[in-house]
């Protein structure tokens, strides 16, 4: 496999395409350095089906995501499942016509385990079942992609044994590793948010997703900078968002501030296409975002996260803009 995966590498590296400016001379651009200018991203969702949020049934949120997605003209994200919490009651039936909604609209489905276990906390033979059975549901399903998402972004932490017996597992099974290079703990935000509404707090909604489209931004900026400094090129990168309500609610927002930004949104396919998805790093700690893992398997100085995924820090930014409490 790893021979075949620098092969690949390597083919792909040679491959030449041409350029034509008008008024300019054609410009030779490699395949795997696409120009500098360019930033591209595409969007992804963990943990689908999920449950309820603050302010939406789970039927509004998929037709908000669906709709809003298609007002801004993203063509296809990557929406990763857990297929064993489809239970087969008329909750599981009414979640698997979301599912069936989201793939109508154009977008893709793939694995994030059976039910969202943490690799370092179970074994090798374990996590492959749990690949397995999400996997073996997935493919009687139209709109599949055989990638899964780590859940936790876990690859088995420092247990190096481990995370090569999970390589391995899934080289073998024709399953590629979904990386994220570029996350805000969206997760947070949004447990802070039911925690906050079931308490009965007054949430600032605009100051709410300002803090959500400000964060997300600032992560992809980031994520890029140190993919640049790592690998000399803006990669095509892939962002980690979940199925949540205030996603719902901003994801219009946080792609039109995107776009300000000089962004590109891209399909799930097309950024899965960049060869720095086929890199497996070797670093002591194997977790979190490819990004990061690249940054530190070459030696570069911390900060290699977003500072706002330290929830010592996001939380109080969570408490002054959203509730207008003074942080502890």
């Amino acid at each position: 496999m790893i021979g075949l995966r620098f092969t690949l590498k390597a083919l792909i590296a040679c491959i030449a395409l041409a350029m034509v400016v008008p008024g300019k001379r054609t410009i030779a651009v490699s395949a795997s350095t696409p120009p500098a200018a360019t930033k591209r991203i595409a969007l992804s969702f963990d943990d689908v089906p999920r449950g309820s949020g603050a302010f939406l049934t789970q039927d509004e949120r998929t037709k908000k995501l669906i709709a809003v997605l298609r007002s801004r003209g993203v063509s296809q994200v990557a929406m990763f499942l857990n297929p064993g919490r489809i239970d087969d009651g008329s909750a599981g039936k009414a979640a698997m016509r979301r599912i069936r909604a989201y793939v109508a609209a154009g977008h893709v489905l793939a694995n994030h385990t059976w039910l969202h276990p943490h690799l370092s906390k179970v074994s090798a033979d374990e996590f492959l079942s749990q690949v397995d059975l999400a996997e073996s549901w997935l493919v009687k399903q139209p709109g599949h992609r055989p990638w899964l998402r780590f859940p936790f972004l876990d690859e088995g932490g420092p247990d190096k044994v481990k995370r090569d017996a999970i390589r391995a597992g899934l080289a073998a099974r024709g399953i590629r590793n979904a990386h994220v290079t570029a996350e805000a703990s969206d997760w947070n935000i949004e447990g802070l948010t039911i925690a906050a509404k079931k308490a009965g707090k007054k949430i600032d909604m605009d100051g709410l997703r300002d803090l959500y489209v400000e964060s997300h931004v600032q992560a992809a900026d980031f994520a890029d900078d140190l993919a640049i400094r790592t690998i000399g090129r803006s990669p095509s990168h892939v962002m980690l968002l979940h199925e949540t309500d205030i996603a719902a609610l901003f994801i219009g927002d946080l792609i039109d501030a995107l776009r300000r930004d000089g962004w590109e949104v891209i399909t799930a396919d097309l950024a899965y296409a960049d060869p720095i998805y086929l890199s497996m790093p070797d670093v002591p700690w194997t977790n979190g975002t490819l990004t990061e893992q690249m940054a530190w398997e070459k030696k570069l100085p911390a900060p290699r996260y977003y500072d706002r995924n330290d929830l010592k820090i996001a939380n109080p930014l969570f408490a002054e803009r959203v509730l207008h409490e003074k942080a502890p």
